[in-house]
């Protein structure tokens, strides 16, 4: 069973609904029903309560909740194997990502309001119904941003089609006001450097895979800050007949995402 099953289950959040809140209750309702029970009969003689504040001043809106979530494509476990073999030879300073989380990130939107996750979910399942099943590759290992000073050990993907499904999924989500960050350069993060530690040569790898699925998921760090932790929030199975058509290009900083907050 990996870390991300079992031993952060205490630092773990719900993946977010459709509509609103993931967790149950109301903020703050068990302080409230004893505030209340207290506040009755205290009024000093200028009409105000205890505190001072002035009766039937309306309270102050509730700041709606941001998430972190990205959109991706999964690695099978028989594809994860052999990058599980190339990632045990990395030192203890290296911090190697499960292999039940492995994955290339298609689109990095960190700071999502909660009300708009179903207009994600809308998205997605259009895009999905488009979009045919493609054959990726897995090919050498980089580090980032840079091999000097890296912070992230990483192997290349390609294949036809995955290029132009994110660049569609970068515009759309432009349109309904989620810029996407950075220029897309796929590839399979497979540790974050948390120490001094010797760095690996470059390995090489010839793996294939059929992706089928597109998932969008929700990135966190749990309490004790060890690595993000990756719960997925909706499915959406590739049915289209072709590659989708890549949108009319636009600048964008040739850098990786934020791997250091998402993965």
């Amino acid at each position: 069973m990996t870390r991300s099953q079992t031993g952060r289950q205490a630092g773990r959040k719900p993946a977010p609904t459709a509509g609103g809140r993931a967790d149950s209750g109301q903020p703050g309702s068990g302080a409230a029903s004893a505030g209340a029970g207290k506040g009755q009969g205290s009024k000093s003689k200028g009409g105000k309560g205890a505190g001072g504040s002035t009766q039937g001043r309306p309270a102050a809106p509730a700041r709606e909740r941001t998430l972190r979530l990205f959109f991706g494509l999964k690695l099978p476990e028989t594809t994860s194997q052999d990058l599980v073999a190339a990632q045990a030879k990395l030192t203890s300073n290296w911090r190697r990502v499960d292999p039940d989380q492995l994955h290339v990130t298609l689109a990095y939107l960190p700071g999502v309001p909660e009300g708009k996750v179903a207009a994600l979910r809308d998205l997605g399942k259009r895009l999905a119904a488009e979009a045919a099943p493609m054959t990726l590759r897995l090919r050498g290992t980089g580090y980032h941003p840079n091999v000097g000073t890296p912070r992230v050990w990483f192997v290349k993907v390609e294949g036809d089609g995955l290029s132009e499904l994110a660049a569609r999924l970068a515009a759309e989500l432009d349109a309904l006001g989620f810029p996407v960050e950075g220029k897309f350069q796929p590839h399979v993060t497979l540790a974050r450097k948390k120490g001094p530690a010797p760095r690996l040569p470059p390995l090489t790898f010839t793996q294939d895979w059929s992706a089928t699925q597109m998932h969008l998921i929700h990135t966190f760090l749990p309490r004790d800050k060890t690595g993000p932790i990756y719960d997925t929030v909706s499915r959406f199975p590739l049915t289209g007949s072709a590659p989708l058509p890549a949108p009319t290009p636009t600048a964008t900083t040739a850098q990786l995402p934020q791997e250091d907050d998402h993965g």
